[in-house]
């Protein structure tokens, strides 16, 4: 069953490893990769990424890219969602912690940055603007 605006919203926001595709060019299959992600019910979603991947290189030569979220409990559930790229930044420390702190228990964000930081170099943020969903919930199967 289809979730309402609401829920689907809601369940985006949670803390769920999404899986990220974006087209990767003529004969190839999209890329798709883990990627942790932040969202707001009504607003963009943003990435965080390193401004010389793959990634970020296949997300602005597009223009757009997709994330889908899912759980297996309580019950099958999942939400798809695309849209256009509506701003990309330099990303910053604060945009660091932020992203940690939505996954990671408090005691490991300051290392889990700090090791960021040191290796992971330049960043980017993308954001996202929501235009196209599907989701469901498939009940306890």
């Amino acid at each position: 069953m289809a979730l309402t605006r609401e829920e689907r919203e809601t369940f985006l926001a949670e803390p769920h490893i999404a899986a990220l595709a974006v087209a990767a060019g003529a004969g190839r299959a999209p890329l798709t990769v883990p990627i942790w992600y932040q969202y707001e019910p009504g607003g963009d979603a943003w990435i965080l990424t390193g401004r010389d991947s793959r990634k970020n290189r296949l997300v602005q030569q597009e223009g757009r890219f997709s994330l889908m979220v899912e759980r297996l409990e309580p019950t099958v559930r999942y939400v798809s969602v695309e849209g256009p790229v509506v701003e990309t930044a330099d990303s910053t420390e604060e945009h660091l912690r932020e992203m940690a702190a939505r996954y990671l228990p408090a005691e490991k964000v300051a290392e889990y940055v700090a090791f960021s930081l040191a290796n992971h170099g330049d960043g980017v943020v993308v954001r996202m603007r929501p235009e196209r969903w599907v989701s469901s919930d498939l009940g306890s199967v």
